[in-house]
């Protein structure tokens, strides 16, 4: 694997699709968005109407991206991450957001009040940093904010010296 596989993690609206994005472009990576692959796909099993979301078939999701994770140089954005293998990641981004900015980027997107209730408590517990810490080794795991462009700039300086530095 020439370069390394990225998994980039956090509570929708956070910014980490935007942040993976770059991540990919400015890296030559493949940008993988979770959530596109498995809509565009139909890696579903139903609907949550609590939620108001798919639900996830993983094992069609895993089985799908297993040859692209095998040859390395992805960027892989989702808020979850502990159904993924670990052996496919070398590095773990969870983007942290302030709930204040948080609420107002779900509210734009015009999510309902339960859904915005439920992501903003997801960043108050800390639902996802958690998540990538017990199911990767917290060497990988790093933890980053995504509130503004110098936020952005600064992870992209960090993760830029990690590819740079990278060994298989």
């Amino acid at each position: 694997m020439a370069k390394p596989n990225i998994l980039v993690t956090g509570t929708p609206g956070a910014g980490k699709s935007h942040f993976a994005k770059q991540i990919a472009e400015e890296n030559g990576m493949r940008f993988l968005e979770i959530s596109k692959i498995v809509q565009d796909n139909g890696f579903t099993d139903g609907f949550d109407e609590t939620l108001n979301c798919p639900i996830l078939d993983e094992d069609k999701l895993l089985d799908y991206l297993e040859p692209l994770m095998n040859e390395g140089n992805n960027v892989a954005e989702y808020h979850s991450s502990e159904f993924f293998p670990e052996r496919w990641f070398q590095a773990v981004y969870v983007v942290r957001c302030n709930t204040d900015v948080l609420f107002k980027r779900l509210e734009e997107r015009g999510y309902n009040a339960k859904k915005i209730q439920n992501n903003v408590e997801y960043e108050i517990f800390q639902m996802a940093l958690d998540e990538a810490k017990s199911s990767y080794k917290p060497e990988i795991v790093f933890e980053v904010r995504g509130e503004n462009e110098k936020d952005l700039e600064d992870n992209l300086k960090k993760v830029g010296e990690f590819i740079n530095n990278y060994e298989e």
